[in-house]
């Protein structure tokens, strides 16, 4: 009888440690993604560095999908003007990790090849994101290297996408400067602009970041919705991007 009541006590015990255990990881991650979506302490704690590395990792990485990155570049130009970022430095260097995040990307999905298709789903590999990036590719071609920057997540991927169907590399290239250069250069001078035009803009600085993640999920919305509405009509059957 002892033996069977210490067996539960123990049971219980090691139940109760694994859901604090458990709260503490949330908890964690809850803060996390707090911390990383409140861009304007970041840029104040990390500054241009900070601001060219999460470029690099939202582009160039499949586990920087989840990055502020139109609302992290439209604050720092409104930081630029308030005079806490040289706005010169911030576009050059901003616009280079951008191009270098999506070489990267680029290299990794002509190494990669049509297998990723098959890789299994992970905490920061989904992949439903890479396949609607091919959705994306199928529907623009090579222009998708410059309109996918404006969409969250899709630009993560795009990339890859782009290396899997074997993109012509220079076609890739110049595509990858001139849209890695109208994104970084048109979301930091929007910053910039707003914060000429607007007093003391820097005390409503949540509400435009608000803003451009609620335009920034548009594209989104619209693209699941035609998803859906395919599905429903029996879409087509899936194919691998062509070669461009």
């Amino acid at each position: 009888m002892f033996g069977l009541t210490h067996f539960h006590i123990t049971v219980n015990l090691i139940n109760e440690i694994g859901m604090l255990y458990l709260m503490a990881i949330l908890d964690a991650i809850s803060w996390a993604f707090q911390a990383i979506y409140d861009v304007k302490s970041l840029i104040a704690w990390g500054g241009l560095g900070l601001i060219c590395l999460i470029i690099f990792i939202e582009t160039g990485l499949f586990i920087g999908f989840f990055l502020p990155g139109d609302s992290l570049l439209i604050t720092a130009g409104i930081f630029a003007a308030a005079g806490y970022l040289d706005i010169w430095w911030l576009l050059i260097l901003a616009t280079v990790c951008a191009i270098l995040g999506d070489q990267v990307n680029y290299y990794f999905g002509k190494k990669a090849g049509k297998a990723i298709f098959n890789r299994e789903d992970s905490f920061f590999f989904h992949r439903k994101h890479i396949e609607r990036a091919k959705q994306f590719y199928d529907k623009h071609g090579p222009k998708t290297i410059v309109l996918a920057r404006f969409v969250p997540v899709v630009r993560t991927f795009a990339p890859a996408v782009a290396g899997i169907a074997e993109m012509k590399y220079s076609t890739f290239v110049t595509y990858n400067i001139f849209g890695g250069g109208l994104w970084v250069w048109g979301m930091t001078l929007a910053g910039y602009g707003l914060a000429s035009i607007i007093p003391d803009i820097e005390s409503y600085i949540h509400i435009v970041i608000g803003i451009v993640i609620a335009l920034s999920v548009v594209p989104i919305i619209i693209e699941y919705i035609k998803h859906r509405q395919k599905r429903g009509l029996g879409g087509g059957s899936e194919s691998y991007p062509s070669k461009t």
